[in-house]
Parts: C-alpha cells; structure tokens; sequence
C-alpha cells in the first residue's frame, strides 16, 4: 500500500479526493460525523418517503464533465435521466423555460422581450463564447489560485493563444457586460439572471465575477441530469469505491483535535480514537477550523484562509414536502424556480425540486417527494424569538408563493419539516447553517480565492468555502486538487 491519508468529512469533495486516492492506491481511512454520507447532498427518510437533504440537481455528468471524468476513474456508473428541459424559472412577470439547447433558449428569452432581441442575442453570444473558452481549462483542470512551483508551471503550460480573450474580463463583473450590451436597467432580464446566479454563485449580476458567471449561466447547456434517488447515489458510489480499494469508512465520527507530530498527523475522534496518516484532507467547514486545530496551527495557515474562517455565508431555510400528486392537476416538474420579483433569499427567491412520478427510490405510487430551499442571512435567527418567527414567516411566504403558482398545493401535502439553520447545523456540522460557499464576487474568486493548500505541511482543504466553490462540481473540483496533491499526479 502507499502512504496513509485521513479523510476528514463524507462530503462529496472528501469522497472525491479519498475514492480517487483509494484508486491509486493509497491507504484512505475516512470519518464522517454524520451517519448519512454525502454532506449537503445526502439524503433522510420517513418511512417510505425519501428527501434529499440540499443538493438536487445533477451536473457536472456529461461526457467530459467533472463527476463523469471521476466516475470512469473509478469505473463506476448510475442511471441518469437527461433533461432537455432543465427548469421552470417563474417570475412576476413571466416564467422563463431554461432548455438545453442554446439557441431554443435564446429564442425564448427573446419573445420574452422583442425589443431587446439585438442586445440578448450579442450579450448571449459573448456569454456562450466566453464559457466556451474558459471550458478548455476544465479538461487539464489547473488548481487556482496556484500555490506551489508545479501548480504555477501546469497552469503555464495549459494557456494557449485564445485564452488571451479571457483577458479583458478578467476584472469585471456581469453587470459591467450587462451595461455594454444596453440590458443592465432591462429590470425584468437581470431578475431572470440574478435568480440562476443566487442559486450557483451565492450572489447576483451587480457583485459576480463575469468569468465565472458565464460559466454558471452556459454550464446547464452542457448538461443536466435528473439522478434517480437523488444526488446521495454520487456519494454511495464513491465510497464503495474507496471499500472496494481497501480503505476504511468509520460514521458517525467527529474530529475534535488534530495535530502533527514528527512528520505524522493524529486525530482524536469523540470516542477517544486516535488516527495517524502522512496527509489530511479536511473535508469540512472552514468555520469549524479553530475547534479542531491549535492556535499556533491557524496562525500557519494561508492569509485568504484565515480570514475566510471568520467571514460569514448564507444560511438557508429548507421545506421537506411530500404530497399527494394525484390532488395536483399534473404532477411537478423536477426542477422550477420561484420568484416573487422582491429579492433574491428571505423567501423571496427559492429552488424547488421534486422527485419524478416514477421514482420509487423517493416515494409511492401517487406521491411525489419535494425539497425547497431558500438564502437567508444568519443575523435574522441568532435569537430563539427571531429563530421561530423568521422560521414560521419564511415558510408562510413560500407556501403561499406556490400556492399562486400550484393552486391546491397546501390540500395535497400530506407531510412536511422544516430544515432551519440548527438542523443543519447539526446534520452536516455546518457553523451557523452556513451552506453554499462564499459569493464568488472579485475580490473572492478566481486568484483572490481560497486554496486547497492550507498552509500547514500534507494538509489539505475542499469543499465549498474552497475554488472554484458552491454546488458538487464545485466541491469535486476541490477533492481532485488535493487528490492530485497527495499523488504527485494528475490522476483524471
């Protein structure tokens, strides 16, 4: 066997990192605090019904894509449903269809405001140009911001000529682009573009990196999946992968002190357990950093990491429904936006998936399974009286935003929970509720972002809060970087 590595953390970057490690033959033990793997893309049951914790739609399994690229590494598969029509965006003023295809999707947008098509056509070919180049480092996949020699000289090595595009955008944000093509006061447009950009990026047109938000605005195009179950079944995979490969995973566990001595990282688990290996890979929130580490060790670490450790995210609350579809006059659709036009999070704003009639991993004949979720600001629940009226005011303001959209909606539930900063805070040991990542604004993202590079010698970090951020793709990217780290080697 090679070198041990401790994977600290079940979520899907710490399964990405310890499946392709396991892979390469290395001896993975991995410890995960919860007794569900996967993180924010777990899953709970009651009874017969199954609701996928946060996490719903799948990306990122294209050919080419990130979990497809990890998969066959590691020679496994699952059933996948491809969508042509990923999601219903339903807005005051008019509900957007998000289609696969590119031009039926621009064509769309345009009916919606023929005044404007000139303008969306070119800001949609500028979009679609952009994420079409910036795709080509996807395929070599070089770490940012890069932090060592090997990673400067890989990244050197994967620019060509047309990367030299990218250039000029490098400093702006989208709302810069939306004012070169004349669409940054079409109010009704930009809200459209906000509410996919809060749901990938953590923030909106005004503040995100344009590089990244012509991604996170073309990368449905590329692909997306509805996963039979839910995107728990990515993380079952990897860790039968690591089993299979002859590592170790312990749950519940939870590390409450790391330390390195004499070139050997230890860890104490809440038992008292004590584990060794040469590399960590610390598949948790960075906010949880100073429970678990010495202060000398926190002082080592990267400037960008310290002071990501007390910089606070969204948290969320989430709807765990299930209804009576017959009750509906058609079953939901898997994937559908809603927007009261009135702001991005505190309910006003919310994706909301559902299973498929179909899907008997998920619930009965008849039934349908539904996971809803809105932003919210940690500052409204840091109080038991503010923690149960924004609780009992957001959920009100979702279910009567559905009920104008699904007239019925409320007669048809025949069961409902909610999921409020605590609850996650509990479940997936998330500080705060804290979820998401932080907001890929400038000043956060690209080579102002946090490396999987903690500082300290063999300890390595992923997850959301690392680049290229929120969403699975996201946290993968992250696990293959500290993957790669340990190995030596490229890996995928």
């Amino acid at each position: 066997m090679g070198k041990r590595v401790l994977i600290v953390g079940a979520g899907i970057g710490g399964l990405t990192a310890g499946s392709l490690l396991a892979k390469h033959g290395m001896e993975v033990t991995l410890l995960e605090a919860s007794a569900e793997l996967g993180g924010c893309a777990s899953k709970f049951k009651r009874k017969k019904l199954l609701f996928p914790v946060g996490a719903t739609l799948g990306m990122g399994l294209e050919a080419g894509g990130i979990h497809e690229r990890v998969f066959r590494f590691l020679d496994k598969s699952m059933p996948l449903e491809p969508l042509d029509q990923v999601m219903e965006m339903v807005h005051p003023h008019a509900t957007f269809v998000f289609l696969k295809d590119r031009k039926q999707h621009v064509d769309r947008i345009v009916q919606e405001f023929p005044k404007y098509e000139h303008n969306i056509r070119k800001f949609y070919k500028e979009i679609y140009r952009t994420a079409s180049t910036v795709r080509t480092l996807m395929g070599p996949l070089p770490a940012l911001p890069p932090a060592t020699l090997k990673e400067w000289a890989f990244l050197s090595a994967s620019i060509r000529p047309r990367h030299a595009r990218l250039l000029p955008f490098a400093n702006q944000t989208l709302e810069q682009r939306l004012h070169k093509h004349g669409l940054d006061h079409l109010a009704a447009f930009r809200h459209m573009l906000d509410g996919l950009l809060i749901d990938s990026m953590q923030t909106g047109s005004e503040d995100v990196s344009y590089l990244l938000a012509a991604v996170a605005l073309d990368i449905y195009h590329e692909g997306a999946y509805y996963v039979p179950g839910g995107l728990y079944r990515l993380a079952e995979e990897m860790a039968e992968s690591i089993k299979e490969h002859g590592g170790i995973i312990k749950k519940p566990r939870t590390v409450q002190k790391l330390e390195r001595h004499g070139g050997v990282w230890q860890a104490w688990d809440q038992r008292g357990n004590v584990y060794e290996a040469e590399d960590v890979v610390l598949n948790v929130p960075v906010h949880q950093l100073p429970k678990i580490l010495a202060p000398d060790n926190l002082n080592q670490m990267k400037k960008p990491l310290r002071e990501a450790i007390v910089k606070p995210m969204w948290t969320t609350l989430t709807l765990y429904i299930a209804v009576d579809s017959t009750k509906l006059g058609e079953p939901l659709p898997p994937f559908r936006q809603i927007s009261t036009g009135e702001r991005m999070s505190e309910g006003g704003h919310f994706f909301m998936s559902a299973s498929l009639p179909d899907d008997r991993l998920r619930a009965p004949e008849g039934m349908q399974t539904i996971t809803i979720s809105t932003h919210t600001e940690a500052q409204h629940w840091n109080t038991k009286e503010k923690y149960d009226a924004t609780r009992s005011m957001l959920t009100e303001r979702m279910l009567e935003a559905i009920e104008a959209v699904i007239p019925g909606f409320r007669d048809a539930i025949v069961h409902m929970e909610t999921g409020a900063p605590k609850g996650w805070e509990r479940f997936t040991g998330r500080p705060n509720g804290f979820v998401g990542g932080f907001p890929q604004t400038l000043d956060a993202s690209l080579f102002n972002s946090v490396s999987h590079h903690s500082g300290l010698p063999d300890l390595y970090i992923c997850g959301d809060h690392v680049f290229p951020g929120g969403g699975t793709i996201g946290a993968a990217t992250s696990g293959i970087h500290a993957a790669r780290s340990i190995a030596g080697r490229r890996l995928i």
